[in-house]
């Protein structure tokens, strides 16, 4: 007779061992041979823990131990979106998932940015992606908007300001795509400005709405709100009403609500309807001339 195995004994016993490396070893720092210093906070860890991160692994391997401990230093300067708190449950994860219960929709942009700069946890940069994902709504849009405005552009390239979202890597361009998703196709529904009717009438329901679209259009970069307005998928009405809207969205920009002063933006209203699907709508930008100052001798 064969004997029989039962695999929950073993189970249990494995979340014995994690929960013991969580308490004790995370958050007590029993038996630690590596002090962590990073955002004014010191942890006392655990190399062979660590060493799951490959951004650790190479700063313990390039730090000699001293009197039987090493001493590693995180500079975080440069990386603002890893928050204290972000980067505590991403440090927390080495040593167990628990600490996915930590996160919240508020967190999880600094947990991802975080875990995808320790690296070596895309569970949990899965994880709080999603998270992310899901919280892009009418109340945080214009934060998320300021996220993605430091995004590459779609030539990839990088300015000074937009290496801060580089700690991302290929996230920042998803979350770029969900926010764009989210102007073009969810939010005109959320405002019901989805259909000819709604955005042409004169209810004070459908005004309320489309100020609302403007004024969350108008700090939109440039290159989404080009995309988004000639996008086909942006279904706020006819050829005319899309027009009318990118016009009124503009005068907001010009204000200077919108990033990126010093551009001239314009849209035009292509007769005879868009092309192989596309929108009869476009939009353009050229940089404004400087004044030429003439010196008299």
């Amino acid at each position: 007779m064969r004997p029989v195995f039962f695999s929950r004994p073993y189970n249990i016993h494995n979340e014995e061992i994690i929960r013991h490396l969580y308490q004790a070893g995370f958050q007590t720092g029993h038996y630690s041979d590596t002090i962590l210093n990073v955002h004014q906070n010191s942890y006392r860890l655990h190399a062979i823990i660590l060493s799951r991160s490959p951004f650790l692994a190479h700063l313990m391997s390039t730090t000699p131990p001293t009197g039987g401990q090493r001493v590693i230093y995180v500079q975080l300067d440069n990386e603002p979106e890893v928050t204290q708190e972000g980067f505590a449950i991403a440090l927390g994860y080495l040593y167990s998932s628990i600490s996915t219960t930590l996160v919240r929709p508020d967190n999880a942009r600094g947990v991802l940015a975080a875990s995808c700069l320790l690296g070596g946890m895309e569970e949990l940069c899965e994880y709080t992606y999603n998270t992310c994902r899901q919280s892009i709504d009418l109340e945080t849009i214009n934060e998320w908007i300021a996220f993605v405005d430091g995004i590459p552009g779609s030539d990839g390239s990088l300015s000074p300001e937009q290496t801060l979202t580089s700690v991302f890597g290929q996230y920042a361009r998803r979350l770029r795509d969900d926010v764009f998703h989210f102007l073009v196709a969810t939010l005109p529904n959320i405002l019901g400005e989805n259909t000819s009717a709604v955005s042409e009438s004169g209810s004070s329901q459908g005004k309320a709405g489309r100020e609302t679209l403007l004024q969350i259009f108008s700090l939109v970069p440039f290159d989404m709100f080009k995309a988004a307005v000639e996008s086909p998928a942006f279904e706020i009405g006819s050829d005319h009403s899309r027009f009318k809207f990118a016009k009124d969205a503009i005068e907001l920009r010009k204000k200077g609500i919108a990033q990126g002063r010093g551009a001239e933006e314009t849209v035009v209203l292509a007769f005879g309807g868009g092309h192989m699907g596309g929108s009869a709508v476009h939009v353009t930008r050229k940089m404004r001339k400087r004044p030429l100052w003439k010196v008299h001798s």
